[in-house]
């Protein structure tokens, strides 16, 4: 049987996923340094309240709140054996408000980094991390959770190691990874490296990209770099909304809902099917996004400099596939 994404994806040209959990939950009163995941126990209206405004904007597809919800990161907050407990009330809080949008909305559970290095370079195995990511994707899949949703992840090995999981879990999956570091993942993997990885793996995503990063600008740029590899795949865009800037005490996105939509519409341009928002997204920049997405057209892939000029310079002169690309190409702009 076909999964719910996967029906969705072959009747659409594309699909709007949500946009920031964090940035949402800290508007709601969380504060920093606590689990998320508690709350799916401790704060469940306000779970529902963030599922439904993802929902309400118009998102086809939204993540659980779960994302740091696998027995590694739990540990830190004395909370890893409630790994079950946490992930299956993150997935059945999702598919109550997707059951009751009154059309077809997509439950992604949630799967984030372990926060540990991957050996040899540090202490976890692939047999830890796919067991870690197994114990939350049985979780997830009990809850009700119609697909995995790996995202943020850094090191190729854990990638590979969530995708085992995820077919030991028999889940459909998606994953993404953030290319923050001068156009590669902290870990050096480039968007070329991803392309590669992903056609290579047992168990292959029902889509892969990228999400987070640094800024809108450079994320629309690794797409590009994606669909010049060639990608076979459905691709990912989750943008942070503009960049963090520290004022009064609290972290701001300055990026609006007229630069998100902006961002939207050049994401699916240069090839993207699955369309959200990352850090600092709130439902007005999904509804601009939606909007922007239904009314204008489909264009030509973009060029860096309609990148640059319509969502401001990269953070870096190439993209890290290559030779440095000229500073002429990737230079920095102002938003005019």
């Amino acid at each position: 049987m076909r999964s719910a994404l996967s029906r969705l994806l072959s009747e659409r040209d594309w699909l709007l996923a949500d946009g920031a959990t964090g940035t949402n939950l800290f508007n709601m009163g969380l504060s920093s340094g606590d689990a998320p995941e508690l709350w799916n126990v401790d704060e469940p209206a306000k779970i529902r309240a963030l599922y439904r405004g993802a929902v309400d904007a118009g998102s086809d597809l939204f993540l659980t709140n779960s994302f740091g919800g696998n027995a590694s990161r739990l540990r830190l907050h004395q909370a890893d054996k409630r790994v079950d407990e946490l992930n299956r009330a993150a997935a059945e809080l999702g598919r109550e408000i997707a059951d009751a949008a009154g059309r077809p909305v997509i439950v992604a559970g949630s799967i984030g980094p372990t926060g540990e290095i991957m050996a040899p370079m540090g202490n976890l195995t692939h047999a830890l991390a796919v067991e870690m990511f197994h114990e939350q994707a049985e979780a997830l899949k009990a809850g009700g959770a119609d697909v995995l949703w790996v995202e943020t992840i850094s090191a190729p090995e854990e990638f590979k190691a969530a995708a085992e999981a995820a077919q030991r879990a028999g889940m459909p999956w998606c994953g993404t990874m953030s290319f923050d570091t001068a156009g590669r993942t902290m870990m050096g993997l480039t968007s070329a490296g991803l392309v590669d990885l992903v056609g290579k793996l047992a168990y292959p995503p029902l889509a892969f990209g990228a999400n987070c990063g640094v800024g809108a600008s450079d994320l629309v740029r690794t797409v590009l770099g994606f669909a010049a590899q060639g990608a076979e795949l459905p691709i990912i865009a989750k943008g942070n909304a503009g960049i963090p800037k520290y004022h009064d005490g609290h972290i701001h996105y300055d990026g609006t809902p007229e630069l998100m939509a902006e961002y939207a519409v050049l994401a699916r341009d240069a090839g993207a099917r699955i369309i959200g928002g990352c850090c600092g997204t709130m439902p007005d920049h999904l509804r601009a996004m939606r909007a922007a997405l239904e009314t204008r057209p489909p264009g030509p892939r973009p060029t860096l400099d309609q990148i640059t000029g319509a969502l401001g310079g990269f953070s870096s002169t190439n993209d890290g596939t290559g030779p440095d690309e000229g500073e002429g190409r990737v230079r920095r702009r102002r938003r005019g």
